[in-house]
């Protein structure tokens, strides 16, 4: 079931949405080289903490998991795509981190995801980050009511083909609302025209995935939830939640 949003649903789903904000510009400003990815977590639960908010991550075991996620980010370093897990690795000059974090505040949910780099940047991983926030805008931009969630599928896909990136096909964005996940799912690849019906009142997570090799194929880690490149090239993952209004797309995600 899809539930359209009032003006004052969006309203209490913005403020979830700034504390996402927070708490991933929190965790951006703690990475340093020989920072813990534990420590990246401890920055972002401090700011779940001080809103009130709970973490939709923690705790949450999908069917595809072994174990209940263990903590408030998915810290996914490098090679892995998405889903990893916090751990005692410190942060080495040259590293590409994503961070994904979710806030639950007043019965509402958020949802986003950045990537960026540690220390000295590969220029590389300057430009697989550019290419997956402009896959990102493009799907955004194309999240209008009277258009289809393919729409914002094949906007994502065709910066993706432009910049010869592979995605994992089985992961995309999702609605969201009263909980993380719910309904449509939103692929990152489709043919305009297609798929649930935009309206005013839609709330979406747009997640684009790119991944630096051109390949599609991801593995999992023995840990059951992080996803890694299957030829070992980096990966970078960015997520707004979206609302489609009448006045055009208004992202929910931001400071």
């Amino acid at each position: 079931m899809v539930e359209m949003k009032s003006r004052a649903d969006l309203a209490r789903m913005r403020e979830a949405g700034r504390v996402v904000a927070r708490a991933l510009a929190a965790a951006r400003d703690a990475a340093a080289v020989g920072v813990s990815l534990l420590e990246l977590d401890e920055a972002a639960r401090a700011v779940l903490q001080d809103a009130g908010a709970s973490s939709p991550f923690l705790g949450y075991r999908p069917s595809f998991a072994p174990t209940p996620f263990p903590a408030v980010i998915c810290t996914s370093v490098n090679d892995a795509i998405v889903h990893g897990i916090p751990t005692a690795y410190r942060l080495r000059d040259g590293d590409l981190v994503s961070l994904d974090c979710g806030a639950h505040l007043d019965g509402w949910t958020g949802d986003a995801a950045i990537s960026f780099t540690v220390g000295t940047p590969r220029p590389e991983d300057v430009e697989l980050i550019a290419r997956t926030e402009a896959a990102l805008h493009a799907g955004i931009a194309a999240a209008v009511a009277g258009a289809r969630i393919g729409d914002i599928s094949a906007a994502i896909g065709a910066v993706a083909k432009d910049a010869r990136c592979g995605m994992p096909r089985d992961f995309g964005g999702h609605g969201i609302g009263r909980t993380m996940h719910e309904d449509p799912h939103v692929p990152n690849r489709g043919k305009p025209g297609r798929g649930y019906p935009l309206k005013p009142g839609l709330t979406l997570a747009i997640e684009p995935m790119l991944m630096a090799g051109g390949s599609d194929f991801y593995g999992t880690d023995p840990d059951g939830w992080t996803l890694r490149t299957s030829d070992g090239s980096r990966a970078a993952h960015v997520e707004h939640t979206v609302a489609v209004t009448e006045d055009g797309p208004q992202i929910l995600t931001l400071l």
